[in-house]
């Protein structure tokens, strides 16, 4: 069956960030991506996410600011290390950070877990709509990702959880083919016994 979504969806594979370079998306590409990226299950149309655009010199601010905080965090960290921290939001032309904004006062018939779902759905739509465009992405998280300093930085509350940093570019590298789960392991027809 020839299906360019199933296709696209049955070949989509992250690429390392390290392995993400220029070109990035242009103006109008990055607009697709994210008018795909917000079409999304969103139970009462809530919009529980916030997506900010960090080009290359708002990368290199994020890097900066988040290389004090880690020396702050660990003071024992040696040069190189601390310089991988500062080089991380910077690692591809375009960087992405997803949060999420869950409307507290509608708990009781949207639960939370599910507004924080909405969220990852928007990340995932990211990763499926850089691909179609050609370009790699990846969806990354690590302690910058639940830092209350690092959250502030970005002008969020400490409250607020970041979902990801999406890093999309041109990759230099494509990642090969990793083995995928079997359906015997992950899926089970239900019986009512």
């Amino acid at each position: 069956m020839e299906n360019s979504t199933i296709n696209s969806l049955l070949s989509r594979r992250s690429v390392l960030a390290k392995n993400l370079c220029e070109p990035g998306p242009k103006d109008e590409e990055l607009e697709l991506i994210l008018k795909a990226a917000i079409r999304v299950p969103d139970h009462g149309r809530i919009e529980p996410w916030r997506i900010q655009i960090l080009h290359k010199n708002s990368q290199l601010k994020l890097g900066s600011i988040i290389g004090k905080i880690f020396k702050k965090n660990n003071p024992d960290a040696s040069e190189k290390r601390i310089q991988v921290e500062i080089d991380k939001p910077s690692l591809a032309p375009l960087l992405l950070i997803i949060t999420s904004y869950p409307d507290k006062t509608r708990f009781e018939k949207i639960p939370e877990i599910e507004q924080k779902l909405s969220s990852a759905a928007v990340c995932q739509n990211i990763l499926i709509a850089s691909y179609a465009l050609n370009y790699g992405a990846q969806w990354l998280t690590g302690w910058a990702t639940y830092s209350k300093e690092v959250k502030e930085a970005l002008g969020h509350h400490k409250s607020i959880d970041i979902v990801g940093f999406i890093h999309i570019g041109t990759p230099d590298k494509l990642p090969n083919e990793r083995k995928r789960p079997e359906f015997d392991s992950i899926i089970s027809k239900w019986q009512d016994i």
